[in-house]
């Protein structure tokens, strides 16, 4: 064993001060809230409540039939991990497959004869479907991420996209963004909060009224 010491780093966002004071919002917007860390990955949290996207998140069957057909509408071969996003990507968030997931799939697709692995720059394993892949995809129907977007609210999904939206302004912001900047983004968020907790509070009184 080597006597060095081991150090843990941390991307360079999340060493800068604006970052931690966006994750103690706490509320929908923090790291126990339904959209995670504002500065985390996409898309954290549940995924579709009901019907046949709920039955289906992240089962291997799925996954198979998701690869199948993103490598059907590819316009070139794609690696594991743009699969994943992808996949993500095509659902708002609802599903995002794991690599646990994906890339054993990957593999039982390969033995099966139904993709090849074409290889590419940098060591990445590059797929492709076979002649026998294309049938297999051709045969599926609707793709996964077709029924998990039948089965879910549209609000929901708009929601989850505008927050997607809003991460993207925050990271900006906390990575290149001037002091002053930064200090009025601090302001404009803590307002959004308390206005979203106002406007749940209006909908718990107009529920009490309704209950009387």
């Amino acid at each position: 064993m080597s006597g060095h010491p081991h150090h843990h780093h941390r991307p360079p966002h999340r060493d800068h001060p604006l970052a931690w004071r966006l994750r103690s919002f706490g509320g929908p917007f923090g790291p126990g809230g339904p959209f995670g860390d504002p500065l985390g990955p996409p898309f954290p949290g549940r995924g579709p409540r009901r019907g046949r996207g709920a039955r289906g998140r992240g089962r291997r069957g799925d996954v198979r039939a998701a690869i199948l057909a993103l490598l059907a509408e590819a316009e070139s071969p794609m690696h594991g991990y743009e699969m994943i996003s992808e996949i993500a990507e095509r659902t708002g968030g609802f599903w995002k497959p794991s690599p646990g997931s994906v890339y054993p799939t990957l593999q039982l697709l390969t033995d099966e004869g139904l993709i090849a692995n074409v290889g590419g720059e940098g060591g990445k394993r590059l797929f492709e479907l076979t002649e026998e892949g294309k049938q297999a995809a051709e045969n599926l129907g609707e793709p996964p991420w077709k029924q998990i977007a039948d089965d879910v609210e549209p609000n929901e999904v708009a929601l989850r996209q505008a927050v997607a939206a809003l991460r993207g302004a925050l990271f900006q912001i906390t990575t290149v963004g001037t002091p002053e900047q930064q200090s009025k983004a601090v302001t404009m968020i803590n307002k959004l909060r308390s206005e979203l907790y106002n406007m749940l509070a209006e909908v718990d009184d107009d529920v009490s009224t309704e209950d009387e």
